[in-house]
């Protein structure tokens, strides 16, 4: 099952992001749709594969991937089943970036200042993070995640309550659910390469997390740079997860699910655990962008919503399961 694993999954994703690009008000063919990426048959055809569906899917393909990832590092590195990306606060950093964007005017002068305010939002918020847990352990880490990411959520509540029009409210909140429609080229752009340096930077710390299953001291006896492994992941998760929010919004919970899809699969080794849970996030992504532009709904429903609606049964359980397990 291990090393069929890997082969599997990649199989799954590539279906669905085929799927994602056939599928749609206007359904193509799978000859239709080779044509359209190759820049032949129906002009009209090439457009919406090329320009509209192609970049929603890698875009979805990316977020999903590092948010697995990421929650499988951090998963790992704090020795905590519950934790995802969410809890350093890197999400709640980067909607607070895009809310103060679209709040002061700034996404309406510039088109992308939205996503560039939200992964500067993602950066200041990991280095504060970084900045009061330096002489800590872990305990201090998510502690000081906690704190930066309740200031953070406090300050996206006050600029609801303060905006200065409905519409202006409405914007942010529909910002803050997640999406992936409308999004196109330059967002493919200026999200992809700090999602795969941050995956690169995740990537780098899979021995550390085998070690580190053992304990910090064990781990150091080891040989294993400890600080190195926590500045890697935390910096990954940072760029990796702040340029995902910035081009997507708040998708929740896809860091949370995945780890724990595939860790049974790979004998709970969390080295081994990082690269399945990275293309089972991306299949999650995908088939949740594709259900909720083909599925029947009788009003638009937003990706962050549909998976958080998908994920919050799936996150009950755990906390069940967890607590019928441990000792």
């Amino acid at each position: 099952m291990t090393r069929a694993l890997v082969p599997a999954l990649t199989l799954l994703v590539a279906l669905l992001f085929c799927a994602s690009l056939a599928a749609g008000t206007i359904w193509f063919a799978p000859a239709t749709l080779a044509r359209a990426l190759l820049g032949g048959g129906v002009p009209l055809a090439h457009e919406i594969v090329v320009e509209i569906r192609l970049p929603r899917a890698i875009l979805a393909l990316l977020v999903g991937a590092i948010t697995g990832l990421s929650g499988a590092v951090l998963q790992g590195l704090l020795r905590n089943p519950l934790a995802e990306p969410g809890l350093l606060g890197v999400s709640a950093g980067a909607s607070l970036g895009a809310v103060i964007a679209i709040y002061y005017g700034f996404a309406a002068s510039f088109a992308l200042a939205t996503p560039l305010f939200a992964l500067a939002g993602a950066m200041a918020v990991i280095a504060v993070a970084l900045a009061l847990s330096r002489r800590g352990g872990t305990l201090a880490l998510i502690l000081a995640g906690v704190a930066v990411s309740t200031i953070a959520g406090a300050g996206v509540s006050l600029a609801l309550n303060l905006a200065p029009s409905p519409y202006a409210a409405y914007e942010i909140m529909t910002w803050l659910m997640g999406s992936l429609a409308d999004r196109n080229w330059d967002h493919v752009v200026l999200a992809g390469p700090f999602v795969l340096i941050g995956a690169a930077m995740l990537f780098a710390t899979a021995r550390a997390l085998d070690a580190l299953a053992l304990g910090e001291a064990q781990a150091e006896s080891l040989g294993v740079n400890v600080r190195r492994a926590r500045l890697l992941a935390l910096i990954g998760t940072a760029m990796g997860i702040g340029a995902a929010t910035a081009v997507a919004g708040t998708i929740g919970f896809v860091g949370l699910i995945a780890p724990h899809v595939v860790r049974p699969l790979v004998a709970h080794r969390p080295g081994a655990t990082l690269l399945p849970a990275a293309l089972a996030g991306a299949a999650i992504v995908l088939a949740a962008d594709l259900a909720v532009r083909t599925l029947p709904f009788a009003a638009d429903i937003k990706l962050g919503v549909f998976i958080a609606a998908v994920g919050a049964p799936f996150f009950l359980w755990l906390v069940l399961h967890l607590r019928r397990v441990s000792p």
